[in-house]
C-alpha cells in the first residue's frame, strides 16, 4: 500500500511539472499565431475593406488554438448584438485569458489595441496594429527565453518534489 500513495504522489508531482512546462512551451507558440493574426488582420482592414467581424471570422479559420477561439468569438459577439468593437473585444480577450497561456502583460497589449480598434482611419489603425506588433515581437523574444529557461527545469522540479514528498513521509 506503502507503495501504490509513493507512485501516486510521484506520478502527480510529474504531471504538475509537465503542466507547468506545457504552458511556458505554449506561450510563444500562441504568440506567434497572435503576430500572424494581427498581420492578416492589417491586410484585411487596408486591402479587403471588409467589416471587422467578418475580418475577424476570416482570422478564426486561418489560426488554431485559443487564438483562433479569441477571434470567433470577437466575430460572433459583433454578428450577435450591437454592441461596440471595444466592448465586444473586452468580452473576447476575458476569454482569451483564461484559455491560453498569455501572461497579464500580453492580455494588456491587446487591451489597449483594441481601444483603438475602428475608431482611426487606416493609415492609423495600420500604425496601432504596427505598434502592437511591436509590443508583441518583445514579448515573444522574452516567452522564448523563459521556454529556454524553465521548460526543462518545471519537468525536473515536478519529479524531484515527487521524491522528496516520498522520502519525508514514508
Amino acid at each position: 500500500m506503502n507503495w501504490f500513495g509513493a507512485v501516486l504522489i510521484l506520478l502527480s508531482t510529474t504531471w504538475i511539472g509537465f503542466e507547468l512546462a506545457k504552458k511556458v512551451r505554449e506561450r510563444p507558440k500562441q504568440l506567434r499565431q497572435l503576430k500572424v493574426g494581427l498581420q492578416s488582420l492589417e491586410a484585411e482592414i487596408m486591402y479587403g475593406l471588409i467589416p471587422l467581424d467578418e475580418a475577424f471570422l476570416h482570422l478564426s479559420t486561418q489560426l488554431k488554438g485559443p487564438v483562433a477561439e479569441f477571434f470567433l468569438d470577437v466575430s460572433n459577439r459583433l454578428e450577435e448584438s450591437a454592441s461596440s468593437v471595444l466592448d465586444a473585444w473586452e468580452s473576447g480577450l476575458a476569454g482569451l485569458s483564461d484559455a491560453s497561456a498569455f501572461k497579464k502583460e500580453e492580455i494588456e497589449i491587446l487591451r489597449q489595441f483594441g481601444a483603438t480598434l475602428g475608431r482611426h482611419d487606416r493609415e492609423n489603425q495600420q500604425r496601432q496594429i504596427k505598434l502592437t506588433l511591436v509590443h508583441l515581437e518583445r514579448e515573444l523574444s522574452e516567452a522564448n527565453e523563459a521556454q529556454l529557461k524553465y521548460e526543462r527545469m518545471y519537468k525536473s522540479l515536478g519529479i524531484l518534489a515527487g521524491l522528496l514528498l516520498i522520502i519525508l513521509l514514508f
